[in-house]
């Protein structure tokens, strides 16, 4: 009997042991369960409110997440009056070139108002001398010049045009 009495006490102090334990097991359990809970249910929350951004930020976010080959826009040769040179001669320049921009978006955008970029390209080369614009030099001068002339909006408070690139396809002066 000596042993049942020892069997006896040892339940008794190991119970209460084994019963906060078992209590912390769980509590452990169910802080991770909810930890994890919570982080699924936030990180689904963020998806989707960036699914619901504003045009905006889709537009932003379309810009850095762009992938394929460039989109081209030719523009059709022209032929412009540049200030008189030294000699006082007149001075034309015939040229092509074509607008590297920033998706089939833009390139639609670029396309249909190929009236106002014509303008604006009219406008801008016949303010140039011929002595400024037929060295390599020049060449890049111009472009960027070009470049800064179109990313202007075509509307009224619109949103300013991607354009990338000018390549030249064609540049003559006489």
């Amino acid at each position: 009997m000596k042993a049942d009495q020892k069997v006896e006490a040892a339940p008794s102090g190991g119970g209460s042991k084994k019963l906060i334990i078992i209590i912390l097991a769980v509590v452990l359990v169910l802080g991770a369960a909810g930890g994890g809970a919570a982080w699924f249910f936030l990180h689904d929350k963020g998806d989707a409110a960036e699914e619901e951004a504003p045009a905006k930020n889709k537009h932003k976010n379309a810009k850095k997440a762009k992938a394929g080959p460039p989109e081209y826009v030719p523009v059709e040769p022209f032929t412009v009056n540049l200030q008189p040179g030294d000699n006082g001669a007149d001075q034309y320049l015939q040229i092509a070139f074509t607008l590297e921009v920033g998706g089939l978006e833009e390139k639609e955008n670029v396309k249909n108002n190929m009236a106002k970029v014509r303008s604006r390209m009219l406008l801008l080369l016949s303010s140039k001398r011929a002595v400024d614009i037929n060295t390599p030099d020049g060449k890049v001068q111009l472009a960027k010049e070009i470049i800064a002339q179109l990313k202007e909006p075509f509307e009224d408070r619109g949103s300013p045009q991607d354009i990338e690139d000018v390549l030249f396809t064609s540049f003559i002066i006489q």
